[in-house]
């Protein structure tokens, strides 16, 4: 052995294979795997029995005395410098090196000289005298350290501002056991139902929270923030027309002057690709005459209640003019407000929307918030974003999934008016929790001390002297909810805003040059009354003496005393009726409530989620930890530049870094999920190419394997889509095709849309070639960053010839996915693309030439940009590079182990796949009637989250293992399959039935398991204990297979009455 060991260290390229003439030294094209890797079996088999070979020298590098011991790149990358050694020599074909087997990977034309240079700690000679930064990542200590010096640069301040967000007391036992707990923000999305029933049936509570508070019988799961919401309620609007007006032209949303600003402006920026007009005034002047004025171009009307000003008018007979004109009304709304005042589906609205923030969730800077959109009954299987139903598992118990997925974008790719992928499952978790803690009788009880606040206040500025006006108030000129705006004398609002700040450390919001608007919320108490009231004492120096208290005592305001409000306005009907709203108002009944359905609900903290193109990494819990820090989550996302210092140099650090690995001159962090992102992207490339002479170029060339938000993000863009063949045996772009269809369009080719890595989980070799290719006919080159972990450090898609690139923060740069959002789709640019930036109608940002806003932030979820600063800072540009080479590594490993046993659908032709790659469930179905649901199905007894399912190609399975996981559990999830390959040859050899087998039956419940009767082909215990170590280590799914058409067919969105969905013969109830 020894001989041969020195001949395997010999060979030119340092590995034994590079003789072989079928290896090159780099890949020229991608072949089917098929093909490759059996020619490496007898040699894989070989090497296998001798374990003890070595490679290379296994010893790591010795650290110098005194090295700090809290370094962060080891904690996050999984495996060790002796596991990645061994799983080098356990590829097929082995290599000797880390450097190597990348070279086997990624094209070498592609590969970057440089290394990444992310600054980090300050390094300091044996003098004491600072050197410069070190190229290696802060130390978790240093960078806590670090992060502390950036937060003291932010000043929070009491905000009352509104404009859509409102101050809230977030319950400490939601904040530690839901925000910060890791059972609930490392889950995925809930598309495997049996192992998620906690946070479908948080999120089924929320979507029964919104729906009782809006009086509207069907609400998603919440969507991005309120203006994206307004966005969706306009498409939504507009495709629910009757046929004989889609094609009308100039199509225009009717929109009140009282709404929201940067909602406004982010329904601008979503119209202008669908060719809509945004006709923008007051939508109850002459009796609604402006919807008598657009006639047949109508599309529907928005209003705002209680308005940006606080104003709440009766929009019944409004209501009553749209629906004669056919069109769709919609209202963006307060959800504490409706507890309190009549809700929009008693007065006609067919949508309703808002932010639920107010509901437990801090201001954050902006964001995240979950966005809460609601819709009539009608319009049900056309509502944007994801949607809870009830439906029933095998066994015939009420159980719930995610309903109605043919509408996602997924399905419908160009057809789709949404491209919405991601929501804030996080967030709205924490409002339902928020909802139940305080339930029905306690949410009044805010609002009705809200709404006495506001009126103390009101009636205090009157003594002073200060007129309020009395649009939208009682018949008295009292404030109805939160908001009252007030006169400071002409000119004077910036000045008297400006002193209140600077003075009094209190924030009000300028309304115009003569009025400021001041909205009070549940912390507000006596003290903030009577400083806000000082103010304005101050301001116009009067000598009259007012007090909260005695204002209060005067008004009859007490805490028994609920504020009167007319009859046309008064909430009379019940809301929030169901027991999950009136049984845990105590912590330690709410506790374990949270800790009942966490447990229910498979995540990180059991097992690696190997999802492809989902890159489910470590979030680790020092970069957690800063986000609800009180200077990050207080500030609101209008506050004065001065007062958020440590976000503009965190967001400054944290842009310049994304710009050094991704390639690019400047980066937007607006985008609140990678599709906006998207967007933001396609809309910056068209109006930049509308600013070019000659045709229109609106082309959009996408590959028939992109993700389903590619087509319908360039649709919303106001793009046409031409779709690009990819070679049915390697999954390359098929550059024949690209070359014709370049050509064909020549004159007016906007773009191309690419995945790189492509999704079918390869380096494509002539990536370049296409680039450049677009860029001669005069298109624009966007790259989707969905696949960036295998990228960073080793090339970049500015190198590679992108002229755009969003990226998913919550993939690459380890925002938690929380269950189904938040994320965040950054977009970086070239130069020339970089003054139309995305701007904000109240907050400077974006470009020198910005396009409207995407998101209603001028920097969408800011509170949560500290985890990706600090994960780039702690690993440096050293560790993120070593970190994707792991990364490369940990699939490819998995590849080499698995394809013994499976087919792997496309590798390169060495073999390789990039961080992912397919494996070809498909022969299984003729052979054994098994199909990639079983095989989903079953891994969920094996204590595992499928792989990505049916996509890019149907019938296969997605993995991608990240570089956060280690040998160990890599090699767990190899004996699952492993043992499933088994399970299936007894089927194919007929040992076992093509139905009710362990597959076909699977998952299995522990109540499956403990049935009186048992009559099936194999036994109770292979069912639940197929492999030895599940024995210690089991995870049960709460629930069998779902029956997917029953919930489809029987659509039931909101907590379901305490008897079964089968009638009254059962007392479950799917909110227990």
């Amino acid at each position: 052995m020894a001989a041969a060991r020195l001949t395997l260290r010999a060979g030119p390229l340092g590995h034994p294979w590079a003789h072989q003439k079928y290896l090159p030294a780099r890949p020229k094209a991608a072949i089917a795997t098929s093909r490759c890797l059996k020619r490496f079996q007898s040699h894989a088999a070989a090497v296998a029995e001798d374990d003890t070979q070595p490679i290379v020298d296994s010893t790591p590098p010795r650290q110098p005395v005194f090295a700090p011991l809290d370094t962060f790149s080891r904690r996050h990358i999984g495996p060790t410098h002796d596991s990645t050694q061994h799983m080098l020599k356990q590829l097929l074909p082995p290599v000797t090196s880390l450097d190597d087997f990348v070279s086997q990977v990624i094209p070498q034309t592609i590969l970057s000289p440089k290394d990444l240079s992310i600054d980090g700690p300050l390094q300091v000679d044996e003098s004491g005298a600072t050197v410069g930064t070190g190229s290696e990542g802060f130390t978790e200590s240093q960078l806590l350290e670090r992060l502390k010096e950036i937060a003291s640069g932010n000043t929070v301040m009491r905000s009352y501002i509104g404009c859509g967000y409102a101050g809230t007391r977030v319950p400490e036992v939601i904040k530690r056991n839901v925000l910060e707990s890791p059972g609930w923000y490392t889950s995925y999305t809930p598309y495997q139902p049996e192992i998620a029933q906690g946070r479908l049936q948080s999120l089924l509570n929320f979507q029964t929270m919104v729906s009782d508070l809006t009086a509207l019988p069907i609400s998603n799961a919440s969507v991005l923030d309120e203006s994206t919401a307004a966005a969706e309620a306009m498409t939504m609007s507009a495709n629910s027309l009757p046929a004989s007006r889609q094609k009308v032209k100039d199509k225009t949303y009717l929109v009140s002057h009282l709404v929201h600003p940067q909602t406004i402006a982010v329904i601008k920026s979503r119209a202008d690709g669908f060719g809509f007009k945004i006709q923008v005034g007051d939508i109850l002047a002459n009796n609604g005459g402006l919807v008598d004025e657009i006639g047949d171009r109508l599309i529907g009307v928005l209003a705002q209640y209680p308005d940006t000003e606080g104003g709440v008018e009766d929009f019944q007979s409004l209501s009553d003019k749209i629906h004669k004109a056919g069109a769709t009304f919609s209202v963006a709304t307060d959800l504490l407000a409706l507890t309190v005042l009549k809700p929009p589906g008693e007065f006609g609205a067919d949508i309703a929307f808002g932010n639920a923030q107010r509901f437990g969730v801090p201001f954050g800077y902006g964001g995240p918030h979950a966005a809460f959109f609601a819709c009539s009954d009608k319009y049900k299987r056309k509502i944007p974003g994801r949607l809870v139903g009830v439906s029933k598992d095998r066994l015939g118990n009420p159980a719930l999934r995610l309903a109605l997925q043919t509408r996602e974008q997924h399905i419908r790719r160009e057809k789709a008016t949404s491209n919405i992928c991601t929501a804030q499952a996080l967030l709205a978790n924490m409002s339902a929790f928020y909802a139940i803690y305080h339930g029905p009788e306690g949410l009044k009880s805010i609002a009705e001390n809200v709404v006495n606040a506001a009126r103390v206040l009101q009636d205090g500025l009157w003594r002073l002297g200060y007129p309020t006006g009395d649009r939208g108030k009682d018949l008295n000129g009292r404030v109805l909810f939160d908001t009252v705006v007030v006169s400071v004398g002409k000119g004077n609002a910036s000045s008297f805003v400006k002193r209140a700040a600077r003075q009094h450390s209190i924030n009000f919001r300028k309304i115009d040059a003569d009025q400021v608007g001041i909205t009070v919320d549940e912390t507000v108490v006596r003290k903030d009354l009577d400083d806000i009231l000082k103010v304005f004492s101050d301001f116009s120096r009067s000598s009259e003496s007012v007090r909260s208290q005695d204002l209060a005592s005067s008004l009859d305001v007490g805490p028994a005393s609920s504020p009167p409000i007319p009859e046309n306005f008064r909430r009379q009907s019940e809301f929030l009726t169901h027991p999950v709203f009136n049984s845990y108002h105590s912590e330690t009944e709410l506790l374990r409530y949270i800790h009942h359905l966490q447990s229910r609900d498979l995540s990180l903290t059991h097992s690696m989620i190997p999802l492809g193109s989902c890159t489910m990494k470590l979030n680790a819990t020092s970069e957690m930890v800063p986000v609800s820090w009180p200077e990050f989550s207080s500030i609101h996302p209008f506050a004065p530049l001065d007062q958020a210092k440590g976000y503009k140099i965190l967001i400054d650090e944290l842009e310049a870094d994304l710009a050094e690995i991704t390639g690019f001159d400047a980066v937007s962090l607006q985008p609140n999920s990678g599709a906006q992102g998207e967007f933001a992207g396609l809309r910056l490339i068209r109006k930049y190419q509308e600013l070019q002479p000659g045709k229109k170029r609106d082309i959009c060339l996408i590959p028939v394997s992109a993700h389903g938000t590619n087509p319908a993000s360039a649709s919303m863009a106001g793009m046409r889509v031409v779709t690009i063949k990819c070679d049915a045996e390697t999954g390359n772009l098929d550059m024949v095709d690209l070359q014709s269809k370049c050509e064909k369009y020549s004159e007016e080719l906007g773009a191309i849309m690419i995945t790189y890595p492509s999704t079918f989980g390869v380096f494509e070799p002539e990536v370049r070639q296409a680039c450049d290719l677009v860029h001669q006919h005069g298109g624009q080159v966007y790259m989707d960053g969905a696949n960036m972990n295998a990228q960073i450090g080793l090339c970049s898609p500015g190198a590679i010839g992108a002229d755009v690139c969003h990226l998913n923060l919550h993939k690459t740069f380890c925002i938690p996915h929380g269950g189904g959002g938040p994320g965040v789709g950054p977009i970086g640019v070239k130069s020339h693309l970089a003054p139309l930036l995305p701007g904000h109608p109240l907050i400077p940002t974006g470009g020198s030439q910005a396009t409207l806003p995407v998101s209603g932030a001028p920097w969408g979820s800011a509170s949560i940009l500290p985890i990706s600063w600090a994960y780039i800072k702690m690993m440096g540009g050293r560790g993120l590079t070593h970190a994707t080479k792991i990364t490369l590594l940990n699939a490819n490993y998995l590849l080499s182990r698995l394809s013994p046993h499976f087919p792997i659908l496309y590798t390169n032709t060495s073999a390789r796949c990039a961080h992912e790659f397919i494996l070809d469930v498909r022969p299984f179905k003729q052979s054994a009637g098994i199909e990639a649901i079983d095989v989903a199905k079953r891994l969920q007894d094996y204590g595992f989250h499928a792989p990505t399912m049916s996509w890019p190609v149907t019938g296969t399975l997605m993995i991608e293992p990240t570089e956060s996981e280690n040998q160990a559990e890599l090699d767990r999830f190899v004996d699952a399959l492993v043992e499933i390959r088994r399970e299936i040859k007894e089927v194919e050899d007929g040992v076992q039935p093509r139905e009710g087998n362990l597959l076909k039956m699977a998952p299995h419940t522990q109540q499956d398991l403990l049935a009186e009767e048992w009559d099936r082909s194999y036994s109770r215990e292979r069912a639940a204990y197929p492999l030895k170590w599940l024995r210690e280590k089991k995870f049960w799914p709460s629930v069998t297979r779902l029956d997917d058409t029953y919930g489809d067919t029987n659509l039931f969105c909101t907590c379901t009455p305490v008897e079964s969905i089968d009638g009254p013969n059962s007392t479950a109830s799917t909110a227990s």
